[in-house]
């Protein structure tokens, strides 16, 4: 006989239990996988509908822009100068936005005139940066505009400079032809990359909120920002947390987007964002939209 030990294993059962900080660990966890998941499921569906509101606001430039372009060729008409008639010039400018439907709705900062030269004249802004800047030099594919349609390039106006960091432009050009029908000018408009993320992620919080009042839905809004990228690197809207830029600047989506679009999940400060990007061509062959998405 041997003295029974003063303490005795547990039962199997019980040592099989995890201790309760342990299983709110894992529970825990467990949520935060699931939330991940939902955030990159909803990214994903949504991102598809930025893209196409995205390839929608080049359309409206593409189809605007000709029609902007014959109004103004009046300026040229019995031998004008618009470059020695400036005010005329911005009051075109002006006029054609107001009265061509497209260009109503663009998603466009600026129209601007440049002359047969690709010397720009003048915009539509009180304060014009523009004015003389050779724009075939700045974006030299917008040189195929002389041959009739809509060009489109990105690049950077000298002076333009905006908050959230460095930044690029996009901008769509049609000939002016005057009433000999030979080259006289040149309509040009876009948007910085910085600004047409803005407008795509107040789209798309706009659309979120209808969505949820027509649910009626009490629940918070996810926590959502969109990103323009292209060849030459991410641009997101002013505000943005520095930090999420960077996060997706790393994931190399250019390339990455060649074929298809891709979705994921990225920690950016210790939270999980759901991450869907597609190409938008429309804009230039390798640029594209990017959401990031956190369910609250």
């Amino acid at each position: 006989m041997y003295a029974r030990p003063m303490f005795s294993r547990a039962p199997r059962s019980h040592a099989r239990r995890p201790l309760p900080g342990l299983a709110l660990a894992a529970v825990l966890a467990g949520a935060c996988t699931n939330q991940a998941k939902v955030s990159e499921e909803r990214a994903t569906r949504w991102a598809a509908e930025v893209g196409h509101r995205a390839s929608e606001d080049v359309k409206e430039v593409e189809r605007g822009l000709p029609v902007g372009a014959a109004q103004l060729a009046s300026l040229w008409a019995k031998g004008g100068d618009p470059s020695k008639d400036l005010p005329a010039v911005r009051k075109g400018l002006v006029r054609i936005r107001a009265e061509v439907p497209d260009l109503t709705r663009a998603s466009s900062t600026f129209f601007a005139l440049a002359d047969a030269h690709g010397i720009a004249i003048r915009n539509d802004l009180e304060q014009d940066v523009m004015a003389g800047q050779d724009v075939w030099k700045l974006f030299p594919d917008l040189q195929k505009a002389r041959e009739g349609g809509v060009a489109r390039a990105g690049g950077l106006f000298a002076g333009a400079r905006g908050p959230g960091g460095p930044d690029r432009d996009w901008v769509a050009a049609a000939a002016i032809k005057d009433d000999k029908g030979e080259l006289a000018g040149v309509l040009l408009t876009g948007w910085t990359l910085r600004r047409f993320a803005f407008h795509l992620q107040e789209w798309l919080r706009h659309d979120l909120t209808e969505e949820q009042a027509k649910t009626k839905d009490p629940g918070k809004l996810p926590i959502v920002y969109v990103l323009v990228f292209d060849a030459t690197g991410v641009y997101s809207a002013p505000l943005t947390p520095s930090v999420n830029e960077q996060a997706i600047g790393q994931l190399g989506l250019g390339a990455r987007t060649a074929s298809a679009s891709v979705h994921g999940v990225v920690s950016i400060t210790d939270r999980d964002f759901g991450y869907a990007a597609v190409r938008v061509p429309e804009l230039e062959p390798d640029a594209g939209i990017v959401i990031l998405w956190s369910e609250i």
